[in-house]
């Protein structure tokens, strides 16, 4: 009789409320006259029908480049880049633009949201020198770089070189006749104006940001500022500048006090610290040589919650040197020592510049301090400077105008100072940045980024799902919604376990999906790092979910997932691998007095390169030493336990 009832309710209520003719439950609607979803629950006594209806976690992640430059750039436009932000912008929502060498250029797949990040240094005074600024000629090294730059090609690349060596310290100071505020002004208000155009809610986010970039020594201690507001407050500053200060500290009370003036919120991304000579992650704060504080550790964790972690100039992530048993710890390097490429590379340098030797430190700083200045999410950028943000190995246009498509632009060199030389093919086709937002605004987009809710891809756009909790089972990741108990029983990736129970272990929920029209998945491991009682830094990596019927060697190792690439034509099956994987595993080391972060490395299977895609389509033949093969992959933010 009650299930008849429960049958007779429902029907009626589909009928229309006042049908019901029930003064009881006519005193539970609301005040539009429909039902109250709790009343409804209260009379079934069981969920709704629907699995869906009240989740509010996101639902996917959002993909797209924090760190775009254009030709608002003085390096930019010294390569030979002219498109500005709006077709940097027009590129990443899916349209296709003519590239500054002339070619057709599109993106696969539209992206989610893009920040032209401009460096704040000399904005837009490269295009004003170029076209004969009266005020700016009355410098004769200005009218030199005027006419080197109408000169075009290698001249116009030595303006930058030039630049660069004045920035580092290597020459005279750059002329005082730059530093104009009003042509920054002027630029800068132009580019907001460009983002505000382009901002569709929910269907595309144009972020307000800029670069600082910090170089001096050729130390690349770069950072990209993100705002979460829109013109009104953001012009009411100008971008802050190295010139003003290269020390990050100065950097970020201009931040705070943005935040003071307008009530405004931004947040600042460091560049990949591969080419900052040992200084991007380090122990002791390189201003002054003195041990790092709490309060400049509290103030960089407040204002930097992510890190890029890959890009063109170098995956990020380790290092072989630092990870000698991480057997896929030598990806896409970058050994150069910085940004002019005059320092030699040591071994002591790599554990302040990699993302995991970064966090591993954090662990150290945190037990000392109190607070974790490297309590760092991932994500992944292109940092390219011809407005294009194109990754794909086989649609990737370099880095510079002049490393796009072109027949010898692997084996061109990139960059050159005196004897030191980028070659083409050692910058990578990378990366995107994932973030797991509710909509797609600049709000929900910045929030993610706060939390950490994001990770990074070397280019592909595969979803990834990383939980962390203490009551995970494997029941949890056989269904087909893993994210349903990933955010009732735990924290996503960016989250801090709460204390461990007693007699417990933490457990993950894992998955992950290929990219829709990418390769097919090898493996998903866990990275974890950790603290010994005395104080000794450790990292292991964990294979959890994995494709085929492989099983672990004797020394704990899993086999290579095998490799389909026919590097003569360019292309690969997906007969090897998984489409997704999903696991739930329990970490078999747990130490509960011990502090320890994990994260998600997600791996495909072998695929082209970028120049085995050149070497298909243009003919040619790479010398020995290029990699014509990868496996793309994508590191997530880490979940961190400390104890009591």
């Amino acid at each position: 009789m009650r299930v008849l009832m429960s049958y007779a309710l429902a029907a009626t209520a589909a009928m229309g409320y006042a049908a019901l003719g029930c003064v009881a439950l006519a005193q539970e609607t609301t005040d539009k006259g429909t039902i109250d979803p709790k009343t409804v629950e209260t009379l079934f006594q069981k969920p709704g029908y629907s699995p869906y209806a009240g989740k509010t976690f996101p639902s996917r992640p959002l993909f797209g480049d924090t760190h775009l430059h254009t030709s608002q750039s003085f390096d930019a436009i010294a390569f030979g880049n002219f498109l500005g932000p709006e077709e940097a912008y027009r590129f990443a929502r899916g349209e296709e633009v003519i590239s500054a060498t002339g070619q057709r250029a599109r993106l696969s797949r539209p992206l989610d949201f893009l920040v032209v990040a401009d460096h704040a240094e000399n904005m837009g005074t490269m295009g004003e020198i170029k076209a004969g600024n009266s005020v700016l000629m009355q410098d004769p090294q200005l009218k030199s770089w005027n006419q080197m730059l109408v000169a075009g090609g290698e001249q116009a690349m030595n303006v930058y070189y030039e630049m660069i060596a004045s920035i580092s310290g290597q020459r005279d100071p750059l002329p005082q006749a730059l530093r104009s505020d009003e042509i920054t002004r002027s630029v800068w208000h132009k580019n907001i104006q460009a983002a505000e155009d382009n901002y569709n809610p929910g269907t595309f986010t144009a972020l307000i940001g800029y670069e600082w970039s910090s170089n001096t020594g050729g130390n690349n201690l770069h950072r990209v500022v993100i705002f979460r507001d829109g013109a009104q407050k953001v012009e009411q500053i100008l971008p802050f500048s190295s010139f003003e200060s290269d020390n990050p500290e100065d950097l970020w009370k201009a931040l705070q006090n943005f935040e003071a003036k307008t009530g405004g919120s931004v947040l600042a991304i460091p560049h990949n610290g591969n080419l900052s000579n040992g200084l991007m992650y380090p122990l002791v704060n390189p201003v002054g040589g003195q041990p790092i504080t709490s309060d400049y550790a509290r103030t960089r964790a407040s204002l930097e919650p992510l890190m890029e972690a890959t890009q063109t100039k170098g995956d990020g992530e380790t290092h072989p040197a630092l990870s000698p048993n991480d057997e896929f710890a030598n990806f896409e390097r970058w050994d150069k020592g910085n940004l002019d490429l005059s320092a030699a590379k040591t071994p002591e340098m790599l554990r302040f510049e990699y993302a995991r030797s970064a966090l591993k430190n954090g662990l150290k700083l945190e037990k000392d301090l109190g607070v974790n200045p490297y309590k760092y999410g991932m994500i992944g950028s292109t940092d390219a400077h011809n407005s294009l943000a194109a990754v794909e190995e086989n649609n990737f246009f370099g880095k510079f105008p002049h490393h796009e498509p072109s027949p010898d632009r692997a084996t061109h060199p990139l960059a050159k100072f005196d004897d030191k030389v980028a070659f083409g093919w050692e910058t990578v086709s990378s990366g995107y940045a994932a973030v797991w937002a509710k909509e797609n605004t600049r709000e929900a987009i910045f929030d993610a980024m706060e939390r950490k809710e994001v990770y990074a891809t070397t280019g592909p756009r595969m979803l990834v799902r990383f939980f962390g909790g203490w009551d995970f089972v494997d029941a949890d990741a056989k269904t087909r919604d893993p994210a349903v108990a990933g955010y009732a029983k735990g924290v996503p990736m960016g989250g801090d376990l709460p204390p461990a129970p007693a007699g417990k272990s933490p457990t993950f929920l894992v998955a992950a999906l290929k990219d829709p029209i990418g390769a097919n998945l090898d493996r998903y491991q866990i990275v974890k790092g950790w603290m010994d009682a005395a104080g000794e830094l450790h990292e292991k990596v964990y294979d959890v979910a994995w494709s085929g019927d492989r099983k672990p060697g004797a020394n704990g190792k899993l086999p290579p997932v095998g490799n389909t690439v026919d590097v003569a034509n360019a292309t690969w099956t997906n007969t090897i691998g998984a489409p997704e994987l999903a696991a739930f595993w329990t970490d078999p080391d747990f130490d509960p007095a011990e502090r320890a972060f994990y994260y998600a490395r997600v791996i495909e299977v072998p695929t082209p390169r970028w120049t085995a895609y050149d070497a298909k389509y243009f003919g040619v033949t790479m010398p020995p030493e290029v990699p014509m093969s990868i496996q793309e992959r994508a590191y997530t933010s880490p979940i961190w336990y400390s104890p009591k």
